[in-house]
């Protein structure tokens, strides 16, 4: 299988390419260059983490509206005060980004994606608003879409890395003299950090929604 810098670098920057095509791509390309952090960061990304503790930071604590299931009504806001929602309004997502970009996608623009409170949490806030319904929060469809964007920013920045090491053009192998040349660049904390400090000026597509054919039929295979 080849591999290029320059064919990942466009599509990151491609509106059309989503980010679980883009991926497969990019670890290949890690594992042809023995970038092994890289690699075992973007497998992480796309299958998800085990636990919070080895997530990054743009996946934790991410801010939402606590909303309470009425029996009449629906989910509706939760009767919370500030200090609630400073303590129980937030979530961490440490599933991979196939699978949140598909909530994504499946969303319009100011749509948002309920979450079940975790259960000890839930117990302990019942209790606090002395109310026995189930509790969510409810994430903004930016905040999945800012997540996404951090992590194709991350992997644009590392193909732009690689590019001006001089390693351009499709590869079916690299030799340990092109190894060498971007060994250094085997640092995906960096770059998913650089990616977090520049998200809204990196050239970025934002994660486009579904038609609606798509959202009833899924993608066209």
């Amino acid at each position: 299988m080849s591999a290029s810098a320059n064919h990942l670098d466009e599509r990151t920057r491609d509106a059309g390419e989503l980010l679980e095509d883009i991926m497969p791509s990019a670890i290949t390309l890690a594992m042809m260059l023995r970038h092994k952090k890289m690699a075992a960061w973007l497998r992480s990304e796309f299958d998800g983490y085990q636990d919070r503790d080895a997530a990054p930071p743009f996946r934790l604590d991410l801010p939402g509206h606590i909303v309470a299931k009425s029996p009449q009504y629906g989910w509706i806001p939760a009767p919370v005060s500030d200090q609630h929602k400073l303590e129980f309004g937030h979530i961490d997502l440490i599933e991979g980004t196939k699978v949140l970009e598909k909530i994504c996608v499946n969303r319009k623009k100011g749509d948002g994606n309920r979450l079940l409170l975790d259960a000890d949490d839930m117990a302990v806030l019942q209790k606090q608003i002395n109310l026995s319904a189930e509790l969510a929060i409810n994430l903004s469809r930016d905040v999945y879409a800012s997540l996404l964007k951090t992590v194709r920013g991350a992997v644009y920045l590392w193909a732009q890395a690689l590019m001006e090491k001089g390693l351009e053009g499709e590869h079916n192998h690299y030799s340990p003299e092109e190894r060498a040349l971007v060994a250094e660049l085997d640092t995906p904390e960096h770059f998913w950090r650089k990616s977090m400090d520049k998200i809204d000026s990196l050239p970025m597509p934002d994660v486009r929604s579904a038609g609606f054919f798509e959202r009833m039929f899924g993608r066209a295979s």
